[in-house]
């Protein structure tokens, strides 16, 4: 028989305790396909596989589960993982905005976005944030629930007719607009400085975003010919284009593992993170 897995790898490999007949538990043989890719994302840092030494012996940060920080340990949570939901909500709404922002195919009217900021990026993803809160993470219910609510107000701005809010604005609505993503230029940076301890492609996720609603606020801050400046939109645009990749990224990460999937997504944690700190301490002690 193979060795014990610990709790960490029983949650991605799909691997529980087994009851008998009589209520005790038997740990369940692994393959040595399964075995090797566990031992092979545990080396990646991928996620709850990667082995840390703490205390109170929770896992380690992780996007797939929009984790910043360590957290406990979800085999007996009885919700799936709501974090890939949002992420695909919110990487497919500003896919599509930001190939607009880019001007992709001549496109310069952004009213093909308001359908999927309503329904997908808007409500799906509010609800995400809804059930990241039932699960306990306050950073995903926190993030994804106020996203959630962008994208329903932008789809309220955009939407011909209905509050008429652009219209009542007039030549102020490049400011107004411009103010309005510079606010979420500074709440998307809180949530950057609490990704510094976490995975790169999670904190990359953020990053990107953050010089999105900074390159588009300028954008409608220093209008060129009474529309947003083309040039800063469409860097703007760019930057939407990679958040947009980024947060793809992260939802495949937390959606595969052996039960569907030939390979693990590497995410690559910061040295200084609490993977990259027990990597360099079992280092110095074997060159002890």
């Amino acid at each position: 028989m193979s060795e014990p897995v610990n709790n960490g790898v029983e949650k991605d490999v799909g691997l529980g305790p087994a009851s008998t007949a009589n209520g005790s538990n038997l740990q369940p043989q692994m393959t040595h396909e399964e075995h090797e890719t566990a031992k092979a994302a545990a080396r990646f840092g991928y996620g709850p596989l990667a082995q840390v030494n703490t205390n109170e012996a929770r896992l380690p940060p992780f996007g797939g589960e929009f984790q910043p920080g360590l957290y406990k340990p979800v085999e007996g949570r009885k919700f799936g993982n709501p974090a890939p939901l949002g992420l695909c909500a919110f990487a497919l709404t500003t896919f599509i905005l930001s190939a607009i922002n880019m001007n992709t195919q001549n496109i310069t009217t952004p009213s093909i976005v308001i359908g999927a900021a309503f329904a997908y990026g808007g409500l799906v993803q509010l609800l995400a944030g809804m059930w990241e809160m039932a699960v306990g993470n306050t950073f995903g219910a926190t993030a994804l629930s106020s996203y959630g609510g962008f994208w329903i107000a932008v789809a309220i701005i955009l939407t011909p007719g209905g509050f008429e809010i652009e219209t009542t604005l007039g030549d102020q609505f490049n400011a107004s607009f411009g103010l309005f993503l510079m606010g979420w230029f500074i709440f998307t940076f809180l949530l950057v400085i609490c990704t510094l301890k976490s995975t790169v492609a999670f904190f990359l996720l953020f990053f990107f975003l953050d010089l999105t609603f900074l390159l588009l606020g300028i954008a409608y801050l220093l209008p060129e010919n009474g529309a947003a400046n083309t040039k800063i939109q469409k860097a703007g645009g760019l930057f939407g284009f990679l958040a947009a990749f980024a947060a793809w990224y992260n939802a495949l990460a937390g959606i595969a593992d052996t039960s569907n999937s030939f390979f693990i997504i590497p995410v690559a944690h910061f040295p200084w993170s609490p993977v990259g700190r027990s990597r360099r301490e079992k280092t110095d002690r074997e060159m002890a």
